[in-house]
């Protein structure tokens, strides 16, 4: 398979680019910039693209879409003071993209959405792809609004993802390397209970839409993780004797996935989450 990546060399980008490797896929990165010598375990291509531009795509049997342009560390609340130039790059950049995809008659295209689509419910529903949502943030109805786009050429799938764990790539720290400096130290940690799925999984979900046919959307998500277990696990690791957080009593909204398991993926629950400790703890 011939696939482009946009948003490849982002935190959760990476995971998608490695999953394709390891499959023996050739993989071209679109983006500003080529990835750093080493950033990838094998040889990559390259074309030079910007989120709200238009590639080249003839040639290529998928794309995965996985760039956003956001306000460092924001993604809610990432159109900071410029929320119409957000819904213009984000959401007008996909329908451009997704256009493009048609033109060169690609026959899959993934997305990357996110949970936030969902926002608005609440707190303790279990959320299903077949639910009638309002995203209250702009964020959520920017992914919404370029789900319906993809769905509307019939080409593909948006992965609706929770929040993505694992170890970082090359000159990148990973999602929880701060919680991990401050456990260390002995700060303070506030309670927090979250859903979260290894990048991997996420990848693996990312193969699924690509050579399934199914369209619409598709929930990825794995672990309802609080931050007392996950430290716990680390404690065990590395004999650090951090302060735990108490336990969080927020209540959360899963999602359900067995659309997704139907197809034949299955997440690594805590058996993946001590298997990328390791490394996410050596990286912090």
């Amino acid at each position: 398979m011939m696939l482009a990546v946009t948003g490849a060399t982002g935190l959760v980008g990476r995971f998608i680019v490695e999953d394709a490797l390891r499959r023996g896929q050739a993989v071209t990165v679109l983006g500003r910039t080529p990835p750093s010598p080493g950033f990838f375990s094998g040889a990559v291509g390259f074309q030079a693209w910007e989120l709200g531009g238009v590639p080249e795509l003839r040639g290529f049997d998928g794309l995965v879409h996985a760039a956003f342009s956001h306000v460092p560390g924001l993604y809610r609340g990432g159109e900071g003071d410029d929320p119409t130039g957000f819904m213009k790059l984000n959401l007008d950049g996909s329908v451009r993209l997704f256009a493009a995809a048609v033109r060169a008659g690609m026959g899959r295209v993934v997305f990357l959405s996110s949970r936030a689509v969902y926002d608005g419910l609440p707190l303790g529903t279990a959320l299903d792809e077949a639910m009638e949502i309002a995203p209250d943030s702009l964020y959520g109805r920017a992914k919404l609004e370029a789900e319906q786009a993809l769905a509307a050429t019939g080409r593909g799938v948006s992965l609706r993802a929770t929040g993505v764990y694992g170890p970082a790539g090359p000159g990148q720290v990973h999602k929880w390397a701060g919680l991990f400096a401050d456990f260390r130290a002995g700060r303070a940690i506030a309670p927090r209970v979250a859903t979260e799925v290894l990048g991997s999984d996420l990848a693996a979900a990312v193969q699924v839409g690509l050579a399934s046919g199914v369209t619409g959307v598709l929930n990825v998500s794995d672990l309802l993780l609080d931050r007392r277990g996950l430290l716990a696990e680390v404690a065990a690791l590395t004999g650090w004797d951090g302060v735990l957080p108490e336990r969080s009593g927020a209540v959360v909204s899963t999602m359900q996935t067995g659309r997704l398991e139907a197809l034949g993926w299955r997440a690594s629950g805590l058996a993946g989450l001590r298997a990328a400790l390791p490394a996410m703890i050596a990286g912090s």
